[in-house]
């Protein structure tokens, strides 16, 4: 009879080996430095804004869509963004974020279902932004992470698309419309 581990080890080295693979490639913030128009955050995000979006599980499927209206505001190199989720099936999310300019293309923000800090870069046209949400499903919270990237298209209207994924593992979308009023 043969160790577990000499049977396990070939199905072991194809997951790692999958699981470097997905870690090796990737865009940088940095290849979108020349894009226009350029992001400035505290300028984007200072008023109010609408944002349309919805999730979808890893196979497509539309799950939940969204209307949120965001409050921003900037004091020096301190923004807070007062977000006020309103889901399809009706009821409604309170999500509020603090966000510090740390140097000139990079953030920190907080937010009470956030864990610990989200880290973004800013380059040219787009922010990468990533964090960690507690979120609820069903009785349980689950800690997600959330790789944001947003691209300023003019003046009023920016897109994001956030890949949601646990232990490295794909577990769907978001898709959200920003809209300055």
């Amino acid at each position: 009879m043969r160790p577990i581990f000499a049977l396990l080890r070939k199905p072991l080295l194809a997951i790692c080996a999958m699981i470097g693979l997905n870690g090796c490639g990737g865009v940088e913030v940095a290849q979108y430095a020349q894009q226009q128009p350029t992001l400035d955050l505290q300028r984007y995000f200072n008023g109010t804004l609408d944002a349309y979006g919805m999730f979808q599980k890893r196979s497509g499927e539309v799950v939940k869509r969204f209307h949120v209206v965001i409050d921003a505001r900037w004091q020096g190199d301190v923004g807070t963004l007062d977000e006020r989720f309103t889901y399809s099936d009706g009821t409604t999310q309170q999500r509020i974020w603090t966000i510090t300019k740390t140097n000139t293309h990079s953030y920190r923000g907080t937010a009470a279902d956030v864990v610990g800090e989200a880290v973004g870069e800013s380059a040219g046209n787009a922010l990468r932004w990533r964090y960690v949400l507690a979120l609820p499903v069903d009785d349980k919270i689950y800690h997600v992470d959330f790789d944001d990237w947003m691209f300023l298209m003019d003046d009023r209207v920016m897109l994001n698309r956030s890949a949601m994924s646990k232990w490295g593992f794909d577990l769907g979308e978001v898709t959200l419309t920003f809209v300055k009023r």
